[in-house]
């Protein structure tokens, strides 16, 4: 009935054309949300509702979208992915509104679509519907996490998913270089169509520095951003340094414990001769003493 029907509309285009009008740019949808893909057309004059005609059709594959004639929704030929998700506006129809609601859109849902239109005279024009989807906020991994050494190589990994399309990932380190040279990207669709995208920097290690990931969805213009920064606590000290240190550790407490035990036994020859010298002072008084008592008694 439908090919009918849009046989009988391009039969009435060799005779008259009507004005359809749908956006140039692009309509951008959110996965997940409605859309509406505006179409409409400019009435002559008044018009019986009976004699409109609507068909929405994916332009590509021919298949239908949705129909509308004879005042009622026309359903039965429409393409089972599109099965009640799809409606006109009835009340705006009588203005030349013929624009379609479409319900939870979908990857597969993006495309062209055409909207023809009759009354007394013909018109169609095609608009493309693109989907867009939020990506996750990335992550980012350093692999690997420990016992790292200045120079070694190391490897960043970005990951974020769920969204649509294919975003674009740049790297920067902290002074703001690129670093996109240096990076692999990988791409998986999961079943709905919504891709998860791994990147990997690669980069020799340096201490106290901080890389940055950043997303961009190209329809969106959203931006996603983390960053990780590899300081001291993550860098181990290379083995022959670490010998180095401990060595001169040990060589610095075995000159400490020398120089208190030299130390010591200074303090403790200075006091034994200090106790001499007064044991015998003290017995040169006692001498000086008796010398003095001896005289007095003679």
């Amino acid at each position: 009935m439908l090919s009918l029907l849009l046989s009988a509309m391009l039969a009435v285009q060799a005779m008259a054309m009507m004005e359809v009008y749908v956006p140039e740019q692009p309509v951008v949808a959110l996965y997940g949300r409605d859309a509406i893909l505006n179409c409409s057309f400019t009435p002559t004059g008044p018009f019986n509702m009976s004699d409109l005609s609507i068909f929405w059709q994916l332009t590509d594959t021919k298949r239908t979208v949705h129909g509308y004639w004879k005042g009622h929704d026309q359903l039965a030929d429409q393409a089972e992915r599109f099965a009640n998700r799809t409606s006109l506006f009835p009340a705006q129809l009588g203005l030349g509104n013929t624009s379609l609601l479409l319900s939870r859109v979908v990857v597969a849902d993006e495309g062209s679509y055409t909207c023809f239109v009759r009354v007394q005279d013909y018109g169609s024009a095609a608009l493309l519907l693109q989907v867009a989807a939020l990506y996750s906020k990335p992550v980012v991994t350093l692999e690997p996490e420990s016992n790292l050494r200045p120079g070694d190589e190391v490897a960043l990994t970005c990951v974020a998913y769920g969204g649509y399309p294919v975003a674009d990932v740049i790297w920067q380190d902290g002074g703001g270089r690129n670093l996109t040279d240096n990076i692999t990207n990988s791409v998986v669709a999961n079943e709905e169509g919504l891709f998860t995208i791994t990147s990997v920097l690669k980069v020799l290690l340096e201490p106290n520095s901080t890389y940055s990931c950043r997303l961009i969805n190209p329809l969106l213009g959203e931006e996603g951003y983390a960053s990780v920064t590899i300081t001291g606590q993550n860098i181990a000290f290379p083995p022959v340094a670490l010998w180095v240190t401990v060595g001169l550790a040990v060589c610095l407490l075995v000159l400490l414990i020398a120089l208190a035990a030299v130390c010591r036994r200074k303090i403790k020859e200075s006091c034994e001769e200090a106790r001499r010298e007064a044991e015998e002072a003290k017995e040169l008084e006692e001498e000086e003493s008796k010398t003095a008592m001896t005289l007095l008694k003679s």
